[in-house]
């Protein structure tokens, strides 16, 4: 089955570069446009598809806000976004992943990695520009707060965290610890559940912050 991927950008020819690029790969398909951030959330509720690509200076409903209504922690059955701009700020990365945004790309990061975003997101794996990975890292590895999961972790869960944290996909993860992709997803599972987190991101963001990774 195809992916669903809905396109939210107030610029007419961003969206149709989108579509063209994405529609070009046999397994997407791009199911709704949206040129606000009110559009995007009340398509992508309806249409529930499954990546939305958000930029972040939109109208009426800036695209931080829309990420946050549709994948924030407040949300029941949250959706994956994936923010992608053409703004290379620190606080907009922050606040995206704290929105509950599942990768942050830069507009000018190519057609490959915009795919590669789309696949990562829809597989519950998560893909930053590699532009803007150190200093993200190095932000929440400065920030060293003090968060308790909620049940203690065991010694393989933190050879899970470790990993996801360098951003190592579920595959490579399986195959540098030598167990199955099964036995990963599981792993990952009660990794999320134990932290609270509600994707990998949030995972690799606990790990540098409490210092569980340097």
């Amino acid at each position: 089955m195809s992916l669903r991927v809905l396109v939210a950008d107030d610029q007419a020819m961003v969206r149709t570069g989108f579509r063209l690029i994405l529609t070009g790969e046999p397994d997407i398909e791009v199911v709704g446009e949206a040129a606000d951030g009110r559009e995007a959330v009340a398509l992508a509720r309806q249409l529930r598809p499954d990546v939305t690509l958000m930029d972040i200076k939109m109208p009426v409903v800036d695209g931080l806000q829309a990420t946050r209504l549709l994948a924030g922690p407040d949300v029941r059955d949250p959706l994956r976004v994936v923010v992608v701009t053409t703004f290379d700020l620190d606080e907009n990365v922050h606040a995206a992943l704290r929105a509950g945004a599942c990768g942050f790309l830069l507009k000018d990061a190519g057609p490959g990695l915009l795919i590669e975003a789309v696949h990562a997101a829809a597989n519950g794996e998560a893909l930053v520009s590699p532009s803007i990975t150190t200093r993200l890292l190095a932000h929440f590895a400065e920030a060293r707060v003090e968060r308790k999961p909620l049940e203690p972790l065991t010694e393989r869960e933190f050879d899970v965290i470790r990993l996801v944290a360098r951003g190592r996909t579920n595959a490579e993860i399986a195959a540098e610890l030598v167990i199955s992709l099964s036995t990963v997803k599981t792993h990952l599972g009660a990794v999320q559940r134990k932290l609270a987190a509600r994707n990998r991101t949030e995972v690799a963001i606990w790990a540098w912050e409490t210092g569980t990774v340097r």
